[in-house]
C-alpha cells in the first residue's frame, strides 16, 4: 500500500504544501528518498531508522520509497523527518493512515526519537489553517505556531508521544499561543540636546513612514537619533506582528513562541554583503530589508556600503517587496521599511569646520556624497544637516519634548492615515500613496501649487521628488490635523527636501 502524509516546502513567506509518498514493496532491503531532495532530506532516512529503533520498532526486509510530491519542487531543510516518519508508520499500519493525512506535519528527529524545533512553524501554520488541516511539530514550536488562530496545532516532544497521540493512548493537548514580548525599554528624544530641526524631521518621517538622510560631522548625534526612532514608532496592529514574525520565523528569530509588537530595528553593519542586506544565499534566505518589513532599516555611516549593495535597495524602496532570482526558483519577500541613513559630510568628517577640515575640502566632500548615486538620493523624502553640538549645550539640563509626546502625534497622525487609506489594503501611511489618490489626498491649494512648482523649476526637482514632496506635506499636515495641505506645509517639505541637495 501506499501511505501519506502532509508537509511543506518554504519558498519565501509562503509554504507550499508537500505530498510525502511512502510505499512498502517487496524487493531487496532499501530505504530511498525522491523527489528533489537537499543533502538534509536525503539523511532523515538514518535519523527516521535510528528514532524507530529507539522505539523497538523494527523495519520490514523490503523496499521502502518515499516520495515528495511534486518532485519538480525542491524540498530543503530537516524539517521533511517527522512526516516522512509518519508516512511510514502509516504504510506499516503502526498509525491510522486516514488520520495521518489529515496532518500537516514538520519537525526534526534527533536519534533517540525526539523532536528537535525548526524554523518556518508560523508560515506552516498558515497552511495548514488554509489546507483545513491539523498542525504536528515539536513541541517547542507549537507556542509559536498557535498564533494563527485558525489553525489547530499539536506539539510533541518526541516521536514516542506523536505514536501515543494517534493510536488514542496518550492524546496530546492543543498547543497555546506563547507570551507577547515585552517591549524593550526604549531610549527618550529628550536625552538628545539641540538638534530639533532633526528632531522635527524624524516625527515626520515617523509619522508618515518617509525615508530620511541625516548628514553631520562626527559625534553630531546622527546615530543617537536613530536609535530613539522605534521609542516614537506606534506599535505593531495584530496584522504587522503577524506578517513581520513569519519573516523572523524562517530565520528563527523568535524565542520561546513569543510575537513582538515592537517594530523591527535592524542596522547592519556597512561591510554586510548583498546577501545579507537584500536576501540570497544558498537557500534564498531574507536579508536585512525583509526583517525590517513594518520597522526600521538604519544604515550608519551610508556612503560607506557598497555601491552595489546601496543600488539594489532602489527596487524594493519602490515596490515593497524583493525578488530574489535563483536558476531554480524565484522567491519574494516582503521589504517595506522605513529607511534611515547617516553620513558624514565628507571622508575625514569635517568638511563643515575650517579649523579641522583636510586639505582636499570640498572637493572630498563632493567625491564621497557622490558615491549615493542621483536615483538613490531621490528616494529620500527627508534630508536633514545635523551640525554639532555646543559643548555649553551639552552642560544644559535635558527639556524640551520626549518621546512620549511625539510619539502620541505620531500616532495620531497615523490613525489619520489609516482611516484615510480604509479602502486600499494596499497603502498603509502616506509614504504608499501615489496616481489618483495622491492627487485626491495632497491636492495642494493655489497659493502651495505656486510655490512647489517655482520650487520644482529652480531646483529642477525630478517628478518623483515632486510627488515626494506632496506626501511628506500632507504628512504635516496630519501632524497638526489640518484638513487640507497649507502652503506652511509645502513650504517645510521643501525645506527637508532640498536641504544638502546638489
Amino acid at each position: 500500500m501506499v501511505a501519506r502524509a502532509y508537509t511543506v516546502a518554504f519558498q519565501g513567506v509562503e509554504a507550499r504544501p508537500v505530498e510525502v509518498q511512502c510505499a512498502v514493496a517487496p524487493g531487496l532491503p532499501a530505504f530511498s528518498v525522491v523527489g528533489l531532495p537537499d543533502k538534509a532530506v536525503s539523511e532523515a532516512r538514518d535519523r527516521v531508522r535510528s528514532a524507530l529503533s529507539t522505539m523497538a520498532i523494527a523495519l520490514p526486509s523490503k523496499r521502502i520509497t518515499i516520495n515528495l510530491s511534486p518532485a519538480d519542487l525542491p524540498k530543503e531543510g530537516s524539517h521533511f523527518d517527522l512526516p516522512i516518519a509518519l508516512a511510514l508508520l502509516a504504510a506499516i499500519e503502526i498509525i491510522p493512515a486516514d488520520t495521518v493525512a489529515e496532518t500537516i506535519a514538520l519537525g526534526e528527529l534527533s536519534l533517540d526519537g525526539t523532536l528537535v524545533p525548526v524554523v518556518g512553524a508560523l508560515p506552516a501554520a498558515m497552511t495548514a489553517a488554509a489546507e483545513q488541516r491539523t498542525l504536528l511539530c515539536p513541541q517547542a514550536s507549537g507556542a509559536e505556531a498557535a498564533w494563527v488562530e485558525a489553525a489547530t496545532v499539536i506539539g510533541a516532544a518526541s516521536l514516542a508521544d506523536v505514536v501515543r497521540h494517534y493510536t488514542g493512548q496518550v492524546p496530546i493537548p492543543p498547543a497555546q499561543p506563547g507570551e507577547i514580548t515585552s517591549p524593550v525599554q526604549v531610549k527618550d528624544l529628550r536625552d538628545v540636546k539641540g538638534q530639533e530641526r532633526a528632531k522635527r524631521a524624524l516625527e515626520i518621517a515617523a509619522a508618515g513612514r518617509h525615508h530620511i538622510l541625516m548628514v553631520g560631522t562626527p559625534g553630531s548625534g546622527k546615530s543617537m537619533l536613530a536609535a530613539r526612532l522605534p521609542g516614537i514608532l506606534p506599535p505593531l496592529t495584530p496584522d504587522e506582528a503577524l506578517q513581520t514574525s513569519m519573516i523572523q520565523s524562517l530565520c528563527g528569530l523568535i524565542e520561546e513562541g513569543g510575537i513582538n509588537r515592537t517594530r523591527p530595528f535592524r542596522e547592519p553593519h556597512h561591510t554586510a554583503s548583498m546577501a545579507a542586506i537584500v536576501g540570497g544565499g544558498r537557500r534564498a534566505k531574507p536579508g536585512e530589508i525583509s526583517l525590517a518589513h513594518n520597522g526600521v532599516l538604519f544604515l550608519d555611516e551610508f556612503p560607506e556600503f557598497n555601491r552595489m549593495v546601496l543600488e539594489t535597495l532602489r527596487q524594493p524602496i519602490e515596490s515593497g517587496e524583493v525578488m530574489i532570482a535563483r536558476a531554480n526558483a524565484h522567491v519574494k519577500y516582503p521589504s517595506r521599511f522605513m529607511l534611515v541613513a547617516a553620513a558624514n559630510p565628507c571622508k575625514c568628517g569635517y568638511l563643515t569646520d575650517p579649523a579641522r577640515a583636510c586639505s582636499r575640502a570640498p572637493i572630498c566632500g563632493e567625491d564621497y556624497i557622490g558615491r549615493i548615486s542621483g536615483p538613490l538620493m531621490d528616494r529620500f523624502d527627508l534630508r536633514v544637516e545635523v551640525p554639532p553640538v555646543a559643548f555649553s549645550d551639552l552642560d544644559l539640563p535635558a527639556n524640551g519634548e520626549g518621546t512620549t509626546d511625539i510619539g502620541t502625534r505620531v500616532a495620531d497622525a497615523r490613525a489619520l492615515q489609516k482611516d484615510r487609506y480604509a479602502d486600499y489594503p494596499t497603502l498603509l501611511q502616506n509614504a504608499d500613496a501615489e496616481g489618483e489618490v495622491l492627487e485626491q489626498v495632497a491636492r495642494p491649494d493655489s497659493d502651495s501649487r505656486e510655490l512647489l512648482m517655482r520650487a520644482a523649476e529652480r531646483f529642477g526637482l525630478t517628478a518623483r521628488g515632486y510627488h515626494r514632496v506632496l506626501r511628506v506635506a500632507r504628512t504635516i499636515a496630519d501632524l497638526d490635523a489640518a484638513p487640507d495641505i497649507r502652503r506652511s506645509d509645502v513650504a517645510e517639505a521643501l525645506s527637508f527636501r532640498l536641504a544638502g541637495a546638489a
